[in-house]
């Protein structure tokens, strides 16, 4: 696959929104910022769908 090709593939929402919420996720880690329990849910549970929606594309292809 094409640079370009996997570059596209990750432009869209849900991509979008995993990767920012890690980017923030890892700001607060590494500022040293208590990291409050409801965000620590929410982000595991999009980690979780985007990984498991991830995994499942590989299956039917």
């Amino acid at each position: 696959m094409k640079f370009k090709e996997r570059v596209a593939k990750l432009i869209d929402v849900k991509s979008i929104v995993t990767l920012t919420l890690t980017g923030v996720f890892a700001f607060m880690n590494a500022a040293g910022l208590d990291v409050p329990e409801n965000f620590k849910t929410i982000y595991i549970m999009i980690i979780g769908f985007y990984f498991g929606t991830q995994a499942e594309k590989k299956k039917k292809e």
